[in-house]
């Protein structure tokens, strides 16, 4: 899939603007903490490792509202090979 359009700054704005709108109900699954939308377009700074090399936010219990919601939709599912949500019946 291709990210680039959807994986730049004026995207993460439509995506935090866009946040506080209800998550849709197709979405299904769950944060299996791949911290890939944690680096759309840039990496967070409360982005952080273990030392296994598994990735985790260092403020998640109190996290943005566009993160707890990411995806939305989706449409902006960027991150679609790697997340643990899903729409709909695109079940992996």
């Amino acid at each position: 899939m291709d990210h680039t359009n959807r994986n730049t700054w004026a995207a993460k704005l439509k995506r935090t603007l866009t946040s506080v709108l209800p998550v849709s109900q197709d979405r299904k699954g769950r944060c299996i903490n791949c911290g890939a939308c944690c680096r759309l377009p840039n990496v967070c700074w409360f982005l952080r490792y273990r030392p296994d090399g598994a990735s985790y936010c260092s403020v998640y219990p109190v996290r943005p509202l566009n993160c707890r919601r990411y995806p939305r939709t989706k449409s902006e599912l960027v991150t679609s090979d790697t997340c643990g949500h899903h729409f709909g019946a695109d079940a992996r």
